[in-house]
């Protein structure tokens, strides 16, 4: 029995993405809040990044200008790893359902992480399709992108631009540097066919890997925290280093191993995995 319906479905692949209402439940939405919001008390004692992931870098990345008084804890790297609330969502929400109704039977998980933008804060996400961080032999890939908080018009929703993922995979490489964003021209080529993704909190947009998209400051005085996860379909194998590697990487969450390996017919160039906590450190480089 699928979740989503055949309208949303045929919106999906239209668009590269659809916005669903009540993803979690009310009680698994709570414990995600009360974790970030633990989180964010605990990053007032700290002055820098800080935790550690796999593979050695940080999990809790703090963005500049951050202090006691106005703490700005921007991602958490896997945090299912270290939280039952998070690791509980990832495999058992019903976001997780309606990725299997896009994609097949047959679901992994490939990585997670909390975005959040703290009242005021100066964070932009500059705009790139998911897909050039994590090539894979087909791109039956979605990022699921769980408003934890309301998402208003004025606290840095997600910016998508629809139907991108039919078109060319744009490079995240300038001038010999991995910037980890597309070019100005083509932000300026797509600029009025942007939409905005708001909704209420427990809602989710299903997002293909290949859609442009981007995200503004946070313009207001209520936070805006995402839980970001990534699933692709079974057959698929991954042909780059991961940049965001965790215990729970490539975990079946749906369906049975068949065994195959599925390939599309696509060119890009490798990424580059970043050295220091997250992408966002090679976006401002950029």
């Amino acid at each position: 029995m699928t979740v989503l319906t055949q309208d949303q479905i045929d919106a999906f692949w239209r668009d590269g993405y659809i916005v669903v209402e009540d993803a979690v439940t009310g009680t698994q939405l709570d414990a995600l809040r009360e974790t970030f919001d633990r989180w964010v008390e605990e990053s007032r004692e700290e002055a820098e990044d800080y935790g550690e992931t796999l593979d050695g870098r940080a999990r809790f990345d703090l963005e500049p200008g951050h202090s006691a008084a106005r703490p700005a804890l921007r991602r958490v790297q896997s945090p299912e790893e270290v939280s039952e609330a998070y690791l509980d969502t990832m495999r058992n929400a019903t976001t997780v359902d309606m990725c299997a109704d896009l994609l097949g039977p047959n679901l992994r998980f490939h990585h997670g992480k909390v975005n959040s933008k703290q009242p005021g804060a100066a964070t932009t996400v500059k705009f790139h399709q998911d897909f050039p961080f994590q090539p894979m032999t087909n791109d039956d890939m979605i990022t699921a992108l769980l408003f934890v908080d309301e998402v208003t018009l004025e606290n840095g929703p997600l910016e998508v631009v629809a139907g991108t993922h039919k078109g060319p995979i744009h490079s995240l490489w300038h001038n010999g540097r991995f910037t980890g964003a597309v070019d100005d021209a083509v932000v300026a080529k797509n600029a009025e066919q942007m939409v905005k993704c708001t909704g209420p909190a427990g809602a989710v947009c299903l997002m293909h890997a290949n859609l442009l998209h981007g995200s503004a400051p946070n313009l207001s005085d209520a936070p805006r925290t995402l839980y970001i996860t990534t699933y692709y379909a079974e057959d698929s194998i991954e042909l780059s280093p991961n940049h965001l590697p965790s215990r729970h990487t490539h975990e079946l969450v749906r369906g049975e191993e068949t065994g195959r390996v599925r390939c599309s017919s696509y060119e890009m160039e490798i990424p580059e995995k970043p050295s220091s906590t997250s992408f966002f450190d090679q976006q401002a480089a950029g």
